[in-house]
């Protein structure tokens, strides 16, 4: 499906080491001419890493969309009936907004915008980036993956040796996962080889 003229949220959630992966398919969403509507936790808005400040990561999504980042409930409610989306990407999503996700918590600024969409029939497409999701959070995924509305991008174990319930989603297939969740569809395969 065409993406020119969608309106496009893109939630931005705390694993941190993982925004960098994300810049470019939010910049490729813009440049196929989707409206890209940014969200984010309060984690993603306030906390400073080693992975950057806050403040600087706030600026290159603002820079990227052309838009302010959406990082209040209030802000975000207004996703559902009265500024619809035509898709709602969380990229990347951790384990625990996963978690909370899959048992109905709508306690952050991308669940709400998410959990918006799918009580309006649109996508919601899930870029997951979790040490725990073949561990305990293994239960919330299955759930996910199995609920209607719900696509994932293609994801696979990022370091089976060291950490052996990671798994990361390819990022570069998000563009590619979002075109076919608007058309009804699971980009396949779901589970991939993950290189680096």
């Amino acid at each position: 499906m065409e993406l020119k003229g969608k309106r496009i949220g893109f939630g931005v959630t705390g694993s941190h080491c993982t925004y960098e992966a994300v810049f470019g398919p939010m910049e490729r969403l813009m440049e196929l001419g989707a409206e890209v509507v940014p969200v984010v936790t309060y984690t993603v808005a306030n906390i400073d890493t080693k992975f950057g400040k806050a403040k600087d990561h706030i600026a290159r999504i603002e820079e990227i969309t052309g838009k302010e980042v959406i990082s209040t409930m209030p802000g975000a409610e207004p996703l559902g009936p009265k500024y619809p989306l035509d898709c709602m990407v969380i990229a990347p999503i951790t384990g625990n907004s996963m978690s909370k996700f899959a048992n109905a918590q709508t306690d952050s600024p991308p669940l709400m915008a998410a959990k918006a969409t799918m009580r309006n029939g649109s996508p919601v497409v899930l870029g997951i980036s979790t040490n725990d999701a073949l561990g305990l959070n293994g239960v919330n995924l299955m759930r996910l993956m199995a609920s209607k509305y719900i696509y994932f991008v293609p994801f696979g174990q990022d370091d089976p040796i060291k950490k052996p319930n990671s798994l990361v989603a390819k990022m570069e297939l998000l563009t590619d996962t979002v075109e076919e969740a608007l058309d009804g569809k699971q980009i396949q395969p779901v589970l991939v080889p993950f290189t680096e």
